[in-house]
């Protein structure tokens, strides 16, 4: 029997949880915001602050940072997984 995968946009995730980011569904500028901001494919990703409304906040690659719930909804990520938290 085959494993089925499915991702969920970052905004999903709740606090304390961590994921791997594992794709970017967004136009090319927003694209490389986040690639800049070090939320690229392979990337662990732990969710520090998410209210159901408003800015969440996340660790990743040893930054805090703040996301709006748009760009946190172009990000697909997969609970748990293999990523590299440093």
């Amino acid at each position: 029997m085959e494993k089925v995968i499915s991702f969920l946009p970052l905004a999903e995730i709740g606090p304390g949880e961590r994921a791997v980011v594992r794709r970017l569904q967004a136009g090319r500028a927003v694209e490389n915001r986040l690639a800049a901001l070090g939320l690229t494919p392979g990337a662990a990703v732990e969710m520090v602050q998410n209210y159901g409304r408003g800015p969440l906040i996340v660790n990743v690659r040893g930054a805090r940072l703040a996301l709006g719930r748009g760009e946190a909804a172009k990000i697909l990520v997969e609970r748990g997984g293999n990523g590299r938290m440093p």
